[in-house]
């Protein structure tokens, strides 16, 4: 009979979403075990709305279960891509080729500036800062928040110091059921979490921007012109994008998108749209937590 090791601590992979908020409020009311922290991965580039539901979260939340919140950062995204010295992680941008052929570029800013971070206090946590070894045995049991609905993401972790967890699915908690007990307990104003800039925004997210917080929007036109031909860092150093970048799927200059291409009629209408065309309007459901990227592939 093989023994089985208690884990070191119980983590939250804090993505200020949806799912993750609902796992801090479980815990924190006592319907699941009390969390050790909850860990924010910040990107730098987070909308406002989500910063504010975070620090509201805080103080009402895990702050009176003693539950805290550890923010981690690789950087700030917007600044890092941006920067021609600085050696920066791709962002999954759309490209249109000098042939007229589309394609979209690596997306290694999950990575870099959302697990990479947590994994690096989960290790400091633990007491073995790298490079020193996780002794065998030792680890976290993490939680991450991803619901029925999501389950296809739910993936083993790739590092033995952590292991994860999905207490949503083992509830038999869909988002739906996750909105309903977030509203249930003051907090159905929780947004998405993604970066401000987020290429797997839907249609309805890029008119939520321009329309409730034109600084955002000016910031975010601002990027996506910016960024038309690709990395800062690859540029300098003499590796131009053969094709031109862009933040909105349609490969068009984010100030003129096609975002309000859907009018009241499609909107009420949402539900008869192909799965395709209704992730155009609305984005995938799930947001940017570290774990379960919106853009359908799972990162380990």
């Amino acid at each position: 009979m093989s023994y089985t090791p208690e884990p070191a601590h119980r983590i939250l992979s804090l993505g200020a979403g949806v799912q993750s908020t609902t796992l801090l409020l479980l815990s924190a009311i006592g319907e699941l075990p009390t969390l050790d922290y909850a860990i924010f991965a910040d990107t730098g580039w987070e909308p406002a709305a989500v910063y504010r539901h975070l620090d509201e979260v805080e103080r009402l939340v895990p702050h009176p279960a003693n539950i805290p919140i550890l923010r981690v950062s690789s950087g700030n995204i917007r600044a890092d891509a941006l920067d021609p010295g600085h050696r920066f992680a791709s962002m999954p941008l759309y490209i249109l080729n000098k042939d007229g052929s589309s394609g979209m570029t690596r997306r290694q800013c999950t990575g870099e500036y959302k697990i990479k971070p947590i994994k690096r206090e989960v290790r400091r946590i633990l007491g073995y800062p790298y490079p020193a070894r996780v002794p065998r045995g030792v680890y976290v049991e993490q939680w991450i928040g991803i619901s029925t609905d999501e389950f296809h993401r739910a993936k083993d972790s790739d590092v033995k110091y952590t292991r994860h967890s999905f207490p949503l699915i083992d509830l038999g908690l869909s988002r739906q059921d996750c909105l309903k007990l977030l509203a249930d307990h003051g907090w159905e104003s929780t947004p998405k979490s993604a970066c401000l800039g987020c290429p797997f925004h839907g249609n309805a997210q890029w008119r939520q921007i321009r329309d409730g917080s034109p600084e955002e929007w000016a910031d975010v036109v601002e990027f996506d012109a910016a960024i038309r031909a690709g990395n800062a860092r690859a540029n300098s150093e003499g590796r131009p994008l053969l094709g031109q970048a862009y933040l909105h799927r349609s490969r068009r200059p984010l100030a003129e998108a096609p975002i309000d291409r859907l009018g009241r009629a499609e909107l009420r209408a949402l539900q008869q749209l192909t799965p395709a065309e209704e992730e155009l309007e609305t984005g995938p459901e799930d947001g940017c937590s570290p774990f379960s990227c919106r853009s359908g592939e799972a990162v380990a």
